[in-house]
């Protein structure tokens, strides 16, 4: 089992769930080391003063918040204590809200909530009510001494906390909106028949991270002393025709790679005995 990174209760009303909070994600990234290419040692920073353009020793570097350009308030150790957000650590439930109604723009985290030792039947209990109402839940929690925004939903039988933007975090999208553009009803016609066309369940096996193993592919190949050669551009494109045009295109292709797949579908699914006996005709 993995090292949990928090635990905690779940509580609402005079229920309490003792839960302990594992990392839901493990990104696969790349990490690289800084070296000097003439011995490969590591490769340090050092904290200057750009000003006097020297080393700062550590005791004389401090915090600071600007107020106003150039009006600094400098917080010390003691002022982020006074400013830590009280409550333990619980998952105080304010509410449950049809999962639907929370845009996973506010979506920061997640993480699974697994049960403490003992502690199982009340987390089923809980996981159940949760899924026959098809709810979840809303509430704050207090994490490395900051209060946040949560939400509770149910994932394979096993409650996952995503961690949440509070409303003022999310930027307002009306300065991106489109003004003045129009589409024509034949226009919205073409592009919905070319949406429904590409319809379909959502699988995240499907798509890899392409990147990060062809990255690997060069790395190791360096490792053998092969030599790595740059793949060749990628040339422009034809200037695009009109939307409409592209949109009339586009579907008629797409009719054409359904055809053609599900012919492929069906010389698969062509029955084994047919072809024994075509082969003892012959």
């Amino acid at each position: 089992m993995p090292r949990a990174i928090w635990s905690g209760t779940i509580s609402f009303g005079l229920v309490s769930v003792p839960v302990r909070m594992f990392a839901a994600v493990a990104e696969h990234k790349l990490h690289f080391s800084l070296l000097h290419r003439e011995d490969e040692s590591p490769i340090g920073y050092a904290k200057v003063c750009k000003l006097e353009e020297k080393p700062v020793p550590e005791d004389e570097i401090v915090k600071a918040y600007e107020i106003e350009k150039g009006e600094f308030v400098y917080v010390e150790d003691e002022d982020f204590e006074a400013a830590r957000a009280e409550g333990g650590h619980a998952f105080d439930i304010e509410q449950f809200v049809p999962i639907e109604d929370i845009d996973p723009l506010y979506f920061e985290h997640s993480y699974y909530l697994g049960p403490q030792d003992g502690a199982e039947k009340v987390y089923m209990l809980l996981v159940k009510a949760m899924e026959d109402a098809g709810l979840a839940a809303v509430g704050t929690f207090v994490m490395r001494d900051r209060e946040y925004l949560g939400c509770l939903r149910i994932h394979d039988g096993v409650i996952t906390l995503e961690r949440m933007y509070f409303a003022d975090e999310i930027r307002p999208p009306e300065d991106l909106r489109p003004k003045g553009a129009r589409v024509s009803k034949e226009e919205l016609e073409m592009a919905a028949s070319l949406v429904d066309r590409f319809r379909g369940d959502f699988d995240p096996k499907k798509y890899k991270d392409t990147y990060r193993d062809d990255l690997m592919a060069v790395i190791e190949a360096k490792r053998k002393g092969k030599a790595v050669h740059v793949g060749a551009e990628v040339e422009e494109k034809d200037e695009a025709p009109d939307l409409l045009t592209a949109l009339r295109e586009s579907v008629e292709r797409s009719s054409g790679s359904a055809k053609r797949g599900k012919r492929t579908q069906a010389r698969k699914r062509a029955p084994a005995k047919k072809r024994t006996q075509t082969r003892r005709a012959a």
